[in-house]
């Protein structure tokens, strides 16, 4: 694509470097946020997410998935971005809002009053066992997450 010929790579931004619209925007930062907290970028009467331009620019391709490895949607510098598959897109999650225990793959479960570790390993839902001490439970998380997301595992 032609990206190279309009944008400028200034770390994990782009600027204008060709006349674009009516406007003179030569210099000036281009894109926009949107309300998932990505940065969309208006070009030749589409949008683009800012990410995957920046990927194409350095690597040539964009690959179908991409990860921001440090979980912020708006860090569009290229060393933040790395290429994934589905699966390895979802095992770098942030904490769900809703979860009361506030460790990733933990709940409680309150028939029992123990702390169970459940999390997905290749689509699938996967039980690592329950535990009466919430730290025992955490360690428990946090090495099979480890162990089965490798690179990709988030713990927060």
């Amino acid at each position: 694509m032609e990206f190279n010929d309009y944008f400028e790579y200034k770390n994990g931004e782009l600027y204008w470097k060709k006349l674009h619209g009516r406007k003179n925007t030569i210099g000036k930062k281009a894109g926009f946020l949107y309300k998932d907290g990505y940065i969309g970028v208006g070009f030749n009467k589409k949008q683009y997410k800012v990410h995957r331009i920046i990927y194409e620019m350095h690597y040539g391709y964009c690959p179908k998935f991409l990860d921001h490895i440090n979980g912020i949607k708006s860090d569009n510098r290229i060393e933040n971005l790395r290429e994934t598959t589905r699966n390895q897109n979802g095992y770098n999650t942030k904490l769900n809002i809703n979860n009361t225990t506030k460790i990733k793959g933990v709940r409680l479960d309150k028939k029992t009053n123990k702390y169970r570790v459940t999390f997905r390993v290749n689509k699938k839902m996967i039980n690592f066992g329950s535990y009466f001490d919430i730290e025992v439970a955490k360690f428990v998380a946090d090495a099979m997450r480890y162990k089965y997301h490798g690179n990709f595992a988030r713990f927060n």
